[in-house]
């Protein structure tokens, strides 16, 4: 009974993790899953608790920040584009014609809805796009060419 406590926290700690993404509470999790194997082994409580602990603090301050060093370097500095800035400045192909009204288009295999950056413009489908801004879920696009900041309507730079 002592083993399915510990891998049912151990469980629930892994699936937290997921919705934090701190590498915090997973360190937890190995805790409690090193003190199941502790119970399954016939362990008394005192020493399971003492396994968790030691194994969870072990986890936290030597093996935490490893992982954090290796798997996450580009999100902690900052580099790396993340969530809506890595779709600015995309490259997209219009499915549906876009207008100031409406649009669809593709971004790397994803649907967007879209409008054009221009309220004049219109892009047919099949044409290149380029993301400028990214309004809710919808993508505001612009012609490809956009390689010099004076490609912009006047005023929008």
């Amino acid at each position: 009974m002592d083993a399915v406590f510990w891998i049912v926290l151990g469980v629930v700690l892994a699936v937290a993790e997921i919705f934090t993404t701190t590498l915090f509470l997973i360190m937890f999790g190995a805790g409690a899953f090193a003190a199941a194997g502790a119970a399954a082994l016939g362990a008394p409580v005192a020493l399971q608790a003492l396994v968790f602990a030691v194994v969870s603090a072990l986890s936290l301050f030597l093996v935490r920040p490893v992982i954090k060093r290796h798997a996450m370097p580009a999100l902690e500095s900052g580099d790396q584009p993340f969530g809506v800035e890595a779709i600015e400045g995309s490259t997209a192909v219009v499915l549906e014609t876009v207008d100031a009204e409406r649009g669809f288009i593709k971004i790397d295999g994803e649907l967007w809805t879209a409008r054009s950056y221009d309220a004049t413009r219109s892009y047919p489908p099949g044409e290149r796009v380029q993301v400028i801004k990214v309004r809710g879920a919808t993508a505001l696009v612009w012609q490809d060419e956009i390689s010099t900041p004076g490609a912009l309507p006047e005023g929008e730079r």
